[in-house]
């Protein structure tokens, strides 16, 4: 067999124990978050069929959706996000759902984009949407999830900004753009504003029929629009979730770039590192009758983890979180005492307490203590001849250097060991 290069494709990633150690506490606090507004968990398929997934995103989004042929000659594609999957779920299921219907979905999906700074083809997204009512109510829930999610993840400094297809349809309409596949194609390219040089959105707007003189106009009004009655009562339910004011502001530039968008939109960034949006979403009222089910309204949003993830490491936020779970390393002091070791480590889990047993019984001791030392094990237990001759085990508290002989009955009515003192 010929030796091949290791290598991971251009845009994945692989994840080690002290990445996935921050991603999986960063999945916890959010469904932890989620469900306290009572929304439940939905899992749907990574491979759609290409119908369901296309002609949703628009033209730029289609073109990121990775699609092929299966071996049965079926046209499919991988999910490019969750919200398209789980309105499939809704128009399929409509009859056993009941309504309004809480969701979150927490899945890999894949883009085939190109890859930079916080921008991958791989990403696991974490989605929460309600379905089921066109209420700014359900909005601004929506909203409160987003700042309740980042203040529990230590965020400090970050701004949602919130805006509404409504306002822009409408400016559009009065100035005589009033054809929706038109009103659409100009919305993307709006979009971009905050992307791309101004002068590229401008030109991009002049190829789709634009004059120079509407593009100004548009741009003015855009800029100096207002938040119509929906959005008005939007801001007046975030004052009532207590979503502090300083954590959101009406942006009548925030475009969102997806067709699917019909009314509020929100997206959030931090002022460091400048890595893009960390959540986007909006309300989505037609997007379930489109893929065939009944005219469900929703709305929701994604947070999006990877960055979450990247902003917490570049930031240093976790500095406490450590890679791995183990709180007890139970040493091993000689091969005769290997069979004891094994009987505490089963105690140990048995109690609930991470236990990871030292797998080599002829390393000597000081080297498995070191090995706990590299892994950030906080405790270790030692059991050899002199512990058995007294019926105790040796705890020793790595960190503090510290260590006591106790039975394992008083082991176990310790305080958590975590927090121990054994000195």
């Amino acid at each position: 067999m010929a030796r091949i290069k290791a290598q991971t494709l251009k845009g994945f990633r692989d994840f080690l124990p002290e990445d996935m150690a921050i991603r999986q506490k960063v999945i916890d606090t959010l469904r932890e978050v989620f469900e306290s507004y009572g929304y439940e968990p939905l899992e749907t398929p990574s491979l759609e069929y290409a119908e369901t997934l296309l002609d949703k995103y628009g033209e730029e989004g289609d073109k990121m959706v990775y699609t092929f042929k299966d071996k049965g000659g079926r046209d499919v594609g991988l999910i490019y996000d969750l919200t398209v999957p789980a309105s499939k779920v809704l128009a399929l299921y409509s009859q056993k759902i009941n309504l309004p219907f809480k969701r979150y979905q927490i899945q890999r999906i894949w883009r085939a984009e190109k890859p930079q700074k916080g921008r991958y083809r791989e990403v696991l997204q974490c989605d929460v949407d309600s379905f089921g009512t066109s209420s700014p109510l359900a909005d601004a829930e929506i909203v409160a999830i987003i700042y309740d999610c980042l203040k529990k993840l230590n965020f400090e400094k970050f701004i949602i900004r919130i805006n509404s297809r409504q306002v822009l349809f409408k400016l559009m309409s009065d100035l005589g753009i009033k054809q929706k596949d038109k009103q659409l194609s100009i919305l993307r390219t709006i979009d971009k504003l905050d992307k791309i040089d101004p002068a590229k959105v401008k030109n991009e707007l002049k190829q789709k029929g634009l004059t120079s003189e509407k593009i100004a106009k548009l741009l003015s009004l855009i800029k100096s629009s207002q938040p119509d009655s929906n959005l008005k009562q939007l801001f007046n339910y975030l004052n009532w979730f207590g979503v502090d004011e300083k954590f959101y502001q009406f942006d009548p530039t925030l475009v969102r770039g997806l067709d699917y968008y019909t009314g509020p939109v929100f997206e959030t960034h931090v002022e460091k590192p400048k890595i893009g949006s960390i959540t986007g979403g909006g309300r989505f009222d037609k997007l379930i009758a489109t893929l065939g089910g009944p005219n469900i309204p929703g709305t929701g949003t994604t947070i999006g983890l990877d960055r979450i993830c990247d902003v917490i490491k570049e930031q240093n936020l976790w500095p406490e979180v450590s890679p791995t779970p183990t709180k007890v390393l139970v040493t091993i002091f000689s091969p005769e005492y290997l069979e004891k070791s094994i009987e505490i480590t089963n105690k140990l889990r048995g109690s609930n307490i991470n236990t990871e047993l030292y797998l080599d019984p002829e390393v000597r001791l000081d080297k498995q203590l070191k090995y706990a030392n590299k892994k950030n094990i906080p405790f270790v237990i030692i059991v050899g001849p002199e512990e058995i001759k007294k019926k105790v085990i040796t705890l020793r508290d790595m960190k503090a250097k510290l260590q006591r002989q106790l039975t394992f009955k008083q082991l176990l009515a310790l305080p958590t060991l975590p927090t121990l003192e054994v000195g």
